[in-house]
């Protein structure tokens, strides 16, 4: 049975669609990405599912029973924004306990709450601290126990990591992942950080034009992609168009044996960079080719390889090769995917 359900939902704003037939099933304690660019209605999901908009269309069941007609405060669903929105005048331990005293809990049992928050993000001497005098890793852990408090079944993250620096963007996905498998709460994120979906959910959806194109896990949707619009959200690929002739792909420049007995006229087919194998021109097999460019990014080298009049893009974990070098290279026979 599904935690979060939402059942074709569809949303207006004046005469624009920012939503069509959006469906989706999410598991309790599941952490999932909606993905997608600016505009695309990431946001606009999350702040109906948590009630701060209504659908026009469609519905929203949270285990199995529909939300429609309950206002946010009874949802038991909080949403942190990427703006951290926490209360100036009030120091960490007034920021945090603030729900707690709506909910008219008890003075004692929030103190015990609050301090069992503090430590839980991390910052125990904190809590006489003012958001004025806190960093912006400090701000969001807040953000993040002041929306724990309440206890929620559900927590909503609107890009909340998309303002911080990239050392401390990663320290603070480690942490939110922490907290979420000790809670184990049900978790929806929204980024349009490709790296970010891939590393921190149990399944993405992959948003455009106001449609889920794909919902699938991270590994299926980056090996396994429906489309090319799908395929380009994770990155640069190359698209070959030709034949399958007996288990064989072949176009203008390259063949490659897809293991398999197909025939299939006029698809394209899309090779990852990483699938590109640079070799020595000296090397016995691959199809030759010239390096025109040829990027270093620590980790990886990025290279443009000129065969006739194409450009392949290739992605290597060495550095072995240089500019207007005259190379061979093969493609991996995996996460080979065509489309017609």
């Amino acid at each position: 049975m599904s935690y979060v359900k939402l059942v074709n939902m569809t949303k207006y704003f004046n005469d624009t669609k920012v939503l069509e037939n959006i469906s989706l099933d999410i598991n309790k304690g599941e952490i999932i990405s909606l993905l997608g660019p600016s505009g695309c209605g990431k946001s606009t999901t999350l702040k109906l599912i948590a009630g701060l908009l209504n659908p026009d269309k469609g519905d929203i069941l949270f285990n199995d029973k529909s939300v429609l007609n309950l206002p946010p405060e009874k949802r038991n669903a909080v949403i942190v924004f990427q703006e951290y929105l926490l209360f100036p005048h009030m120091n960490v331990y007034e920021n945090i306990a603030f729900g707690l005293k709506m909910k008219k809990v008890s003075k004692k049992d929030i103190d015990s709450k609050v301090k069992e928050l503090l430590y839980l993000v991390k910052l125990n001497n904190y809590e006489n601290k003012y958001p004025s005098e806190l960093s912006g890793g400090q701000k969001q852990r807040v953000a993040i126990a002041r929306a724990l408090a309440v206890e929620p079944e559900i927590l909503l993250l609107d890009e909340p990591f998309s303002n911080l620096d990239i050392n401390l963007r990663d320290e603070m996905r480690e942490f939110v992942l922490d907290i979420q498998r000790k809670k184990n709460i049900t978790t929806i994120l929204v980024t349009h950080d490709k790296e970010e979906a891939l590393i921190m959910s149990d399944k993405i959806a992959v948003m455009l034009d106001g449609e889920i194109k794909q919902f699938d896990t991270p590994k299926n949707l980056y090996e396994n992609p429906i489309s090319k619009n799908v395929a380009n959200i994770f990155g640069e690929r190359n698209y070959i168009r030709g034949n399958i002739e007996n288990g064989v792909f072949k176009s203008n420049i390259i063949e490659i044996n897809l293991n398999n007995k197909e025939n299939i006229n006029n698809i394209e087919l899309m090779i990852p960079k990483e699938g590109i194998d640079i070799r020595s021109i000296n090397n016995e097999y691959g199809t030759k080719a010239i390096i025109v460019k040829k990027r270093y990014s620590g980790d990886r080298t990025h290279y443009d390889l000129k065969i006739k009049d194409s450009i392949l893009k290739a992605s290597c974990n060495e550095d072995l090769f240089n500019e207007n070098e005259l190379i061979r290279f093969t493609v991996k026979n995996k996460n080979l995917v065509y489309f017609k």
